[in-house]
């Protein structure tokens, strides 16, 4: 059972951050969970910033009452009552906006992290890095990235992405993905890529692909994917909704953001490692490109890290109580 208590929304009076408190706003009404929405005061900045701080060298309390009454503003327009949720409203300084957020969610219990998006590349990318990667990378919960380019209506979730590489960190991802679809009574698609190696013929003896090595991996790869869907925790989806298992060749990052856009999903829910340094600079990160270039939401899970999940010495501790 998903145990969603403490909700974290970082805001910055931007139109993607419009859409990620109003994501934050729908969540904390279904989970009846305190809301946390934190402005990061930023202290430095630079000229290529298309969203500067606007509250530059106010005292904090009147900028955590415009905080409020924006706050108050997007509930109303969704309907909202904000007497129905508990609201804390936070401003915290600091040099960038991505150590406030992520100092915040540990000294607070906080169970998700929801982020706003721009999904910029190339050069802007380059120059003002991403607020939302540096989140997914580091912070100490899930995160829910919301991109810039989704709709701005509240379209139910009907169709959940999980890529599948069978690795420990996709097998928590997954175990929230069942219980999320459980919850929003939605389908599961599970994704393997199968990545090819491809080698001068000069040293290759003939073998250019491993399909020349395993002719029958998808078949393989997707009765593994029902296993390893078998094997996870978490309900089990009824037969009109059953999940499908997709399996093909390619890069997995790509791959994933091809598929989410034909099948027009609504939520990616993934796993990602959490590298940092040399490693992440040698291996890149599946998961940041996704966030980066996703036509939808973005959950992001570290096994190593809190879950939303019971365990079930807590579960047994609360059925007692």
């Amino acid at each position: 059972m998903l145990h969603l208590n403490h909700i974290l929304v970082a805001y910055d009076y931007s139109a993607f951050a419009n859409k990620a408190l109003a994501r934050a706003l729908r969540l904390a009404r279904v989970f009846e969970a305190e809301l946390h929405v934190l402005y990061a005061d930023v202290l430095f900045t630079t000229p290529h910033d298309e969203t500067l701080p606007t509250h530059r060298g106010m005292p904090l309390e009147a900028v955590r009452a415009h905080l409020q009454e924006t706050v108050e503003r997007i509930a109303g327009e969704l309907d909202i009552p904000l007497a129905d949720l508990a609201v804390t409203y936070a401003v915290d300084r600091d040099v960038a906006a991505a150590p406030a957020i992520l100092t915040y969610a540990e000294d607070h219990p906080i169970d998700l992290i929801v982020i706003g998006t721009h999904g910029r590349r190339g050069v802007p990318r380059l120059l003002l890095g991403s607020v939302a990667e540096e989140v997914v990378r580091a912070a100490p919960c899930p995160v829910l990235t919301v991109h810039g380019n989704e709709p701005d209506d509240a379209r139910p979730i009907r169709r959940i992405l999980v890529p599948i590489d069978f690795s420990r960190h996709a097998r928590q991802a997954l175990a929230h993905a069942k219980e999320m679809a459980h919850l929003l009574e939605a389908q599961l698609i599970l994704q393997h890529v199968i990545q090819e190696q491809l080698h001068p013929a000069f040293y290759n003896t003939g073998i250019f692909s491993i399909y020349d090595v395993e002719p029958d991996i998808e078949e393989r790869a997707r009765a593994e994917l029902q296993r390893f869907y078998d094997e996870t925790d978490g309900p089990a989806a009824p037969p009109e909704r059953a999940p499908r298992f997709v399996v093909g060749p390619g890069h997995p990052a790509h791959e994933i953001i091809t598929l989410a856009e034909e099948e027009q999903v609504d939520l990616i829910v993934m796993a990602t490692h959490g590298r940092s340094g040399l490693e992440r600079f040698l291996m890149g990160s599946v998961a940041e490109r996704v966030v980066r270039r996703a036509p939808c939401s973005v959950f992001t899970v570290k096994s190593f890290g809190r879950s939303l999940l019971s365990r079930p010495d807590q579960a047994a501790a609360e059925a007692s109580s």
